[in-house]
């Protein structure tokens, strides 16, 4: 039980962690990962390689040291860890694994004359009450889909009835249940866990959902990246009629029903749950603008498909800006970064908007900063790796 002393305590180890988070989680990571090699598959190398998930860790730990007699300052922090770990199929069972290494870790870098017996009592029982609470989220979301029209628990054998490229980097791929049975439906802005084995190797990723719900298939479109072991693995090695595996859809990141016009912002690969997303907001006739930022014409995907639907519905308007224009890029309509003059031209003229933003953290972090210039408040995607809506690999 989490005592008055033990949050006293927490709330004061906040300035170490703050000076040394990142280290311990590093640290916690290594251990974790090289003495419980089953979690392994939970985990995406790439992002532990770039230390990108050691700051998410550090950064969510600080935020619950900080708010632990308050946890509801937390806002959307644990609607998001839940839906990473429902995509990925995090299990109770996961969690004594994690929280022995974290103590260890704790314990380990900070040394024992900070990381006393006092402290670590004090975090294993704040740990323990974080485990209770995700674990308790999750069991409901989990028998929620599992008793849901069409859901399932664990792994589900989709076919891949077609694999479209979209640009010269993401192909999309069309995927039924192999057992013919419905499919669960989806939020907008949602997206699907998958596990594939390589090389006798299990890796679970997520990637977002690219297309409206539909009885019978669900659509990912995947961006080729350089270091993305599963991504080329999709690309390179699995053709029409090959099977994958898929865990129920999940994500926070959603589209909200509103009668106010709509607004879409994306950079790269972060186009894709935004499609499903348009989609929607035109079926009940939303007023939309969609504004989309690339490095150049050849890794635009669906701009064909958007220029379609542009001259079936009048209410939506598009703009794309690439950073580069080549010779054989079809024209945008701006040449150079997304700015804060351009939101200002492209942006509706009333304020009383619902804007959604995602795409790389640079260009995310930029959008952000435009848009409260420009005193327009704005819904993004968390690109932390407890949740992101587009996986990166």
């Amino acid at each position: 039980m989490l005592s008055a002393e033990h949050r006293t305590i927490v709330k004061a180890t906040v300035p170490l962690l703050e000076s040394g988070g990142e280290a311990l989680t590093t640290h916690f990571y290594k251990m974790l990962l090289s003495e419980h090699p089953e979690v392994q598959p939970l985990f995406n190398q790439t992002n532990q390689a770039s230390g990108a998930q050691q700051r998410a860790l550090a950064n969510g730990v600080l935020m619950y040291a900080r708010h632990i007699d308050e946890l509801e300052q937390l806002g959307g922090l644990v609607s998001q860890i839940v839906n990473k770990h429902v995509s990925l199929q995090i299990l109770p069972e996961h969690y004594p694994l994690v929280g022995g290494c974290l103590l260890r870790s704790i314990r380990e870098v900070l040394g024992t004359e900070i990381a006393t017996d006092a402290v670590i009592e004090a975090w294993a029982a704040a740990y323990g009450q974080l485990a209770d609470i995700l674990i308790a989220a999750e069991a409901n979301i989990y028998d929620e889909k599992a008793n849901a029209p069409g859901g399932w628990r664990g792994a589900r054998r989709f076919t891949v009835a077609r694999k479209v490229r979209e640009s010269e980097e993401i192909t999309s791929f069309y995927l039924r249940p192999e057992d013919g049975k419905a499919l669960l439906e989806f939020h907008p802005g949602q997206y699907i866990g998958l596990r594939v084995v390589i090389d006798g190797r299990e890796m679970r990723r997520n990637y977002s959902l690219s297309a409206a719900a539909s009885s019978h298939e669900y659509r990912i479109s995947v961006k080729r990246e350089p270091n993305g072991t599963v991504s080329k693995y999709l690309h390179d090695s699995i053709a029409e009629g090959g099977m994958l595996e898929l865990f129920p859809p999940a994500g926070d990141f959603t589209l909200e029903l509103s009668e106010r016009p709509l607004v879409l912002i994306s950079g790269g690969v972060g186009i894709t749950p935004t499609l499903a997303m348009l989609e929607t907001a035109l079926k009940a006739n939303r007023p939309v603008h969609f504004i989309h930022a690339a490095r150049h014409g050849g890794v635009h995907a669906f701009r064909d498909w958007i220029d379609g639907l542009v001259a079936r519905h009048p209410q939506l308007k598009r703009f794309y800006c690439y950073a580069e224009q080549r010779d054989s890029d079809p024209a945008a309509d701006a040449i150079g970064m997304l700015d804060r003059d351009l939101l200002a031209r492209w942006l509706p003229a009333s304020r009383d908007i619902d804007v959604y933003f995602l795409g790389p953290l640079p260009f995310m972090k930029a959008v952000k900063c435009h848009l409260l210039e420009l005193g327009v408040p704005g819904k993004q995607s968390r690109y932390e790796f407890f949740g992101p809506a587009t996986a990166l690999d």
